[in-house]
């Protein structure tokens, strides 16, 4: 995937670079050529120099040619600017804002922001609304018999029942995180956007998951 984070505080830097361990290609913007630089030499993807709510260098960036951008600037209001030109002007597909008054969250999220606060959940929470387009491999049980794998629900499911995707004795969801809150549901449990799921499911039923969830 291709990413744009814009700021490099804390939590933009233990992004970029965790993204771009992932293996995904990261364009980074910051107005601090210092910040760029303290990413280090090992850091393989793309420095801009500027202010990320400049459409040149949202453009420079190749704005309009990526899967994901991250406002995470220290000013919530520049990230809402930056956050909202990315969905309403470029139309990327996820866009995620950092936001340190958790008063505004159900403002940004009325407009179509998904928000993220503080620095260690939102790394690894910006990382997962970003990545998990398909099957990924958390754990492996019995010799690799049984994997245990976590997914968003796809947008074709929501408002479905756990019922609808389990198999007995193939396949099972052991949880739901929802809103940075993980619970067990019941059989008819209903699925809601932005749902995280984690499903155990034996390797011969791989591929029957991935129909039930429309990935093949």
């Amino acid at each position: 995937m291709k990413i744009i984070v814009v700021g490099l505080g804390r939590m933009g830097t233990g992004l970029s670079l965790n993204l771009a361990k992932k293996g995904h290609h990261v364009i980074v913007i910051d107005k601090d050529s210092e910040a760029l630089d303290s990413l280090g030499n090992n850091f393989n993807g793309e420095k801009v120099e500027g202010f990320g709510f400049d459409k040149d260098i949202l453009n420079k960036a190749k704005i309009e040619r990526v899967d994901a951008v991250v406002a995470c600037t220290d000013s919530d209001e520049v990230n809402a600017v930056i956050a909202r030109m990315a969905k309403n002007i470029y139309r990327v597909p996820k866009v995620i804002a950092r936001l340190y008054d958790p008063k505004k969250a159900d403002i940004y999220r009325r407009l179509g922001i998904q928000t993220i606060s503080t620095t260690t959940w939102g790394i690894e929470r910006a990382t997962e609304i970003i990545t998990f387009n398909h099957l990924d491999s958390v754990y492996e049980m019995g010799n690799g018999m049984v994997n245990l794998v976590r997914i968003e629900i796809p947008s074709l499911l929501v408002g479905h029942t756990v019922n609808e995707i389990t198999v007995l004795g193939e396949i099972h969801i052991v949880s739901i995180n929802r809103g940075g809150k993980t619970f067990i549901p019941l059989f008819g449990s209903i699925f809601e956007a932005e749902d995280i799921l984690y499903i155990s499911v034996i390797v011969s039923a791989t591929d029957k998951l991935k129909s039930m969830l429309d990935l093949v």
